[in-house]
């Protein structure tokens, strides 16, 4: 039986309290939690909300601050755009499956430095900090690549829906929609032979 995630609590003074090591912990102590790969639920002390969501996009927005950012203003721009959008669960289950990969890349990785290097000792965690080190950027560089590649991916998917949505109802007679023959005229009124003529031919007649 797998163990309950570790509690932490927060307080209405932006605190978090750690009820596994009862002391006050950290936005810094919680991403090593993330980085250690343990398993945490962040709840309002009072209500007992769920915060955990909010308190990850704390340490993303702190990262991203830092002077390394993952992500450039087109693809934060693209995803505020996306809320709300057709697209919205599609681009949600896609990114969370690519991240899913890069992630198993990565334990691939460290697993690969154990079998070279042995296990784990400090002087080997020191070497693959090095190694991270300097990876770290070029990694970063990769998957804001990959994201660009993703936006336009799903840009040209987007195009195609709406297109294959304007070919599937333009058969039907909807009045005002794109596509239908006599787009734009009134349905059932028929122009009399005396509509075109001018007001001087009309004063002629």
């Amino acid at each position: 039986m797998s163990e309950p995630p570790r509690l932490i609590k927060k307080y209405p003074n932006r605190r978090l309290y750690d009820t596994k090591t009862s002391v006050y912990i950290t936005l810094a102590d919680v991403k090593k939690l993330v980085m250690g790969g343990e398993e945490f639920q962040v709840v309002d002390a009072k209500t007992g909300e769920d915060l955990t969501r909010s308190i990850l996009l704390q340490i993303i927005l702190e990262e991203e601050a830092a002077g390394a950012p993952m992500f450039s203003s087109d693809v934060l721009t693209q995803f505020i755009r996306s809320y709300g959008n057709a697209m919205q669960g599609m681009l949600g289950a896609y990114l969370e499956r690519n991240m899913q990969l890069f992630g198993e890349i990565q334990k691939s990785m460290r697993e690969q430095s154990q079998k070279l290097y042995g296990e784990p000792t400090k002087f080997n965690e020191e070497l693959w900090k090095q190694f991270m080190s300097f990876q770290g950027p070029a990694m970063q560089s990769l998957i804001s690549a990959y994201m660009e590649q993703s936006r336009s991916v799903f840009q040209q998917m987007q195009e195609q829906l709406q297109n294959q949505t304007r070919n599937m109802f333009s058969g039907f007679p909807f009045p005002g929609f794109p596509g239908v023959p006599g787009f734009g005229a009134q349905s059932g009124v028929q122009p009399s032979p005396g509509d075109n003529k001018t007001p001087g031919e009309e004063k002629k007649s």
